[in-house]
């Protein structure tokens, strides 16, 4: 039996194919073009379009037992009642209502509420403060369907308005605590729940439309999984449902995340709490990390990944990179914070910028780690995985700083794993997530002698990361 998993990230469109008898069989991943994503907006067609192209060519005419999806967290799109998209998808990266988070900050009581309510630190990042936004621009939310990518794109193959309560526990509208929409929230914002997708989970798969028959290149009336959110997928295809397991994923965006047996939210808003497919998460994202690296690489550096490694030198005496082209994630959840090099000298080169912009995005996590340390203690183990396993400088630099070992998964594509093992839960072939059988990848150890030199560099970026509020 094939598996078909299909996953719209923030950049690319991806699909995977899984034989139950022989594995993966093929891995396609498709950038969007420019004008189809631009990291802050995404256009719904266009997206879709990417992703029906990778489907149809990974599948060739092949029979598909199930389809699971894989979506972005944190993404808004306004539909008409005819289910016309009327907005872009705004993206987790838009931070276009930082205004009306700062005004919401001032009044603590609303901001410590909605924190212990939905486990959404107060930021820009989230859909309840772009609807807001959206609200002061005019638009009438009453007269909308509000959904986000991945909802929209399971709507799209088999017509029905379901999102998971994993993709809407990172929306600022669900009640982490009884995985309902708040009654309360709706209320601020002057919409109906039948505005919203139905809540489902994981094991409610919907049939595929004959419309996304025809988009994907398959027969119709197959099992589709609804999209679940890639940053929780992440964890489930590496192996990492066990308490005291972190990932940590350096993407277009960094994150770690921990489970656990129900929602931890500390005294000060900081780290965040959702669902995973399978149980609560408890975390920290960064909106830098690699479309920093990019950015630098497109504007100034011009070069290939793998010449960059190639003049990589471990004990360079950068400057200090606070990593917020996109505004601040966690720890301050400060939206309009902005990146800087700071403590630039005559004798840095493009070299010396570049690793910086490496070292502040690694700074900028480890200072979420700290947090999520004095929550619930050092994990057991760390799965690293995203883009920055492809750089073996990178990912000892890591490791360094963190001074603690980590896994690398065997498959780097660990979301599309993740939506493969959930459509093989629901094929009953496994009988729960937990109990893939994931292979053990290899285990990266700190080097001693980096440790003290990349401590007295975090040093230094804490203090600058403090004198810029």
């Amino acid at each position: 039996m094939l598996i078909l998993a299909l996953e719209t990230s923030t950049t690319s469109a991806k699909a995977m194919l899984y034989s139950t008898e022989e594995g993966i069989v093929d891995v396609i991943t498709k950038e969007y073009p420019s004008e189809a994503n631009n990291t802050l907006m995404q256009d719904p067609e266009g997206v879709l379009q990417e992703l029906a192209q990778v489907s149809k060519q990974i599948c060739a005419g092949r029979d598909i037992e199930v389809i699971s999806l894989s979506g972005i967290w944190h993404s808004l799109l306004l539909c008409d009642k005819g289910m016309k998209a009327k907005t872009k998808i705004i993206s987790w990266a838009n931070t276009s209502g930082a205004d009306v988070v700062s005004r919401f900050l001032k009044d603590e009581e609303n901001v410590n509420r909605f924190y212990r309510t939905t486990g959404c630190p107060v930021a820009p990042n989230y859909p309840y403060f772009k609807l807001l936004h959206l609200k002061e621009q005019g638009y009438k939310l009453e007269d909308y369907y509000i959904m986000g990518q991945g909802s929209y794109i399971t709507y799209r193959l088999t017509g029905k308005r379901v999102v998971t309560d994993c993709m809407a526990s990172g929306s600022g509208l669900l009640n982490i605590h009884n995985k309902q929409y708040d009654k309360a929230i709706l209320k601020e914002l002057g919409i109906e729940e039948d505005q919203l997708c139905k809540l489902v989970t994981y094991k409610d798969a919907v049939p595929l439309s004959v419309e996304g028959a025809k988009l994907l290149g398959l027969k119709p009336g197959i099992p589709v999984i609804p999209a679940s959110a890639d940053g929780a997928l992440n964890r489930v295809g590496a192996g990492a449902l066990d308490e005291g397991a972190m990932t940590f994923s350096v993407g277009t965006s960094a994150a770690i995340r921990l489970s656990t047996s129900k929602p931890l939210i500390p005294d000060k808003p900081s780290t965040w709490s959702y669902l995973s497919p399978t149980q609560w998460l408890s975390g920290a994202a960064t909106s830098g990390a690699c479309n920093c690296t990019d950015w630098f690489n497109d504007d100034f550096y011009g070069m290939s990944y793998d010449e960059i490694e190639k003049c990589s030198q471990e004990e360079l005496n950068t400057p200090v990179f606070l990593p917020f082209l996109f505004g601040e994630r966690s720890p301050g959840w400060q939206g309009n914070k902005r990146g800087a090099f700071i403590g630039i000298e005559p004798y840095h080169t493009k070299q010396h910028f570049y690793q910086a912009i490496q070292e502040g995005i690694l700074f900028n996590v480890y200072q979420n780690y700290n947090v999520l340390c004095d929550m619930v203690g050092q994990p057991k183990k760390i799965i690293l995985s995203g883009g920055i396993v492809n750089s073996k400088f990178w990912t000892q630099m890591c490791v360094d700083i963190f001074g603690a070992a980590m896994e690398i998964p065997v498959i780097n594509q660990s979301s599309l794993m993740g939506a493969v093992i959930l459509g093989l839960d629901y094929l009953k072939i496994i009988p729960s997530p937990k109990d893939y059988p994931c292979e053990k990848g290899k285990i990266i150890v700190p080097d001693p002698n980096m440790r003290p030199i990349y401590e007295k560099k975090y040093e230094k970026y804490l203090y600058c990361y403090n004198m810029i509020s």
